[in-house]
């Protein structure tokens, strides 16, 4: 009964991010987006096309499991920091030099513990739900609080839920917990529309690519997790034979 809750709250989160990003794309018209979008590459810096090549690599890297996902993507958050600040999104700026330690750290793991077995993949229970709701309030009024206090943002409380949301994915997903997938598509899903309202068609066009890898990332882990329970309940089975 228990974990069918959890899949209530994780199909409900799910549905939640697919009706947002489909929302914000299709409030245009069709020939209004094109001719934004058109506008906006004409304009888009030389930089950030480099940080968009280095963030695709990073994301190719870590697909392959090569260990150069790391300084790419170092190299990535870094360039994304300086472009972030000046379009005003300063919590994402936030998020990204966590990113960068996130990074420095996965790099030094990977070097010293990278022939051990990995962290077995699970669903959340009750505990993760509650520690990633407070992640998300308590970030979201703390964010949004210094956004509009502190800052010149014009878009305090959509650039604080982007970055909470992304907060709390990357907390399940350093516990391997599935619904990491989740959460960091409910945060791309908002941060898509809001990238674009900054004028960054390309890191609009990078987080869609990143929504589309993080779909078939909960596919694959969802396939693991059955895999594995299968494998579990073949073995108890068994066990219980012997026994009789």
């Amino acid at each position: 009964m228990r974990n069918n809750n959890y899949l209530c709250v994780e199909n409900a989160f799910t549905s939640l991010w697919v009706r947002t990003i489909i929302f914000n794309l299709f409030r245009m018209n069709i020939s209004e987006w094109f001719t934004l979008l058109g506008q906006q590459l004409a304009e888009t810096p030389f930089i950030q096309w480099v940080a968009l090549a280095l963030g695709v690599s990073e994301v190719l890297f870590a697909k392959a499991n090569k260990i150069w996902l790391y300084p790419t993507g170092l190299a990535a958050t870094s360039l994304s920091i300086f472009i972030l600040f000046k379009a005003g999104l300063y919590a994402e700026c936030l998020l990204s030099c966590y990113y960068i330690v996130m990074s420095v750290y996965g790099w030094w793991y990977w070097v010293k513990k990278k022939n051990e077995p990995p962290i077995k993949i699970t669903r959340s229970n009750r505990q993760d739900w509650i520690t990633v709701s407070l992640i998300v309030v308590i970030g979201f009024v703390l964010l949004s609080f210094a956004l509009k206090q502190f800052t010149d943002s014009t878009v305090p409380f959509w650039d604080a839920w982007v970055s909470c949301t992304a907060w709390a994915g990357m907390w399940l997903l350093a516990k391997r917990k599935i619904e990491n997938w989740v959460l960091l598509n409910v945060s791309n899903a908002f941060a898509i529309p809001l990238l674009f309202h900054k004028q960054l068609p390309l890191y609009a066009g990078l987080t869609l690519f990143l929504f589309i890898v993080a779909v078939f990332g909960y596919i694959k882990w969802n396939k693991i997790i059955k895999g594995e329970q299968s494998l579990e309940s073949g073995v108890q089975r068994r066990e219980l034979g012997v026994e009789v």
